[in-house]
């Protein structure tokens, strides 16, 4: 089988580092992505991944990580990086956080695709050393919000949705290619940074949206359900997973307190 090499982005911090350190440690090649180099030098010295530092709401940062990805030769794309700001009803959100959000999650996801699908293509070129095809790998996080919206999400909801909407039309395009486009979208996942981006730097706020549930997801929940997709076979695509923990049915039904059998 041939050797898989990957791109991480957003691998400074919650899923994406957790799906570093989880393809590092089934034997992949991974090249990780964040705008914080310092956390991408620690984690390197740790695991032993590549990295680079770029922001990748940036056109020349997209272009400078293309140039990079070029000498590492991925065959995979995990693209993590995005984000949530603010919980305010629709008529008091601010213009800039829904900027933010577009720019985090769709756009700068275009950006990424566009700079690495013909790297990706040109990886499909040449057969497995075991003579079977070659396949590459597009995995993008989105989140149950692309598709459910909640009172206080409009602009996650929406940017989310584009974002959805992005890989659905590229799943399309694509028809007749070697490369497998997937989709990922978790429900409730505590890390260290989501909602506290998300509240503007309250912890009392971001703490409070996991208080008495039980058992939220991990990143390394969803990194292991991730990278258990992405070992799969090239030709084995999951399109689209839905991972949420069991106390929670939709983004507005959390259950808080113990989960106890009824009858």
């Amino acid at each position: 089988m041939s050797e898989k090499r990957i791109i991480v982005t957003g691998a400074s911090s919650g899923i994406g580092e957790a799906v570093a350190r989880q393809a590092v440690a089934r034997g992949w090649q991974v090249l990780a992505v964040a705008r914080r180099a310092e956390r991408l030098e620690a984690l390197a010295a740790e695991i032993g991944c590549e990295t680079f530092a770029a922001d990748l709401t940036q056109e020349d940062a997209v272009a400078a990580l293309a140039e990079a990805a070029a000498t590492f030769r991925p065959t995979g794309l995990v693209q993590v990086a995005g984000g949530a700001k603010g919980a305010a009803p629709l008529g008091e959100t601010t213009i800039e956080d829904w900027r933010w959000m577009f720019e985090s999650n769709v756009i700068a996801t275009k950006r990424v695709i566009d700079a690495l699908l013909p790297l990706l293509r040109r990886s499909t070129a040449a057969p497995q050393q075991d003579g079977s095809a070659s396949y590459a790998e597009i995995m993008v996080v989105t989140s149950i919000a692309a598709t459910v919206s909640y009172q206080g999400g409009s602009g996650y909801n929406a940017a989310k949705s584009a974002e959805k909407q992005l890989i659905d039309v590229l799943r399309l395009e694509l028809f007749g290619e070697p490369i497998r486009v997937m989709e990922v979208a978790p429900g409730m996942v505590w890390t260290e940074e989501f909602s506290l981006v998300r509240f503007g730097g309250d912890q009392a706020k971001a703490d409070a949206v996991y208080k008495d549930v039980q058992d939220p997801l991990s990143a390394d929940d969803v990194a292991r359900v991730m990278t258990d997709i992405l070992a799969l076979p090239g030709h084995v695509s999951v399109d689209e997973t839905i991972i949420k923990p069991v106390a929670q049915t939709h983004p507005w039904m959390v259950h808080k307190g113990p989960l106890v059998a009824k009858g």
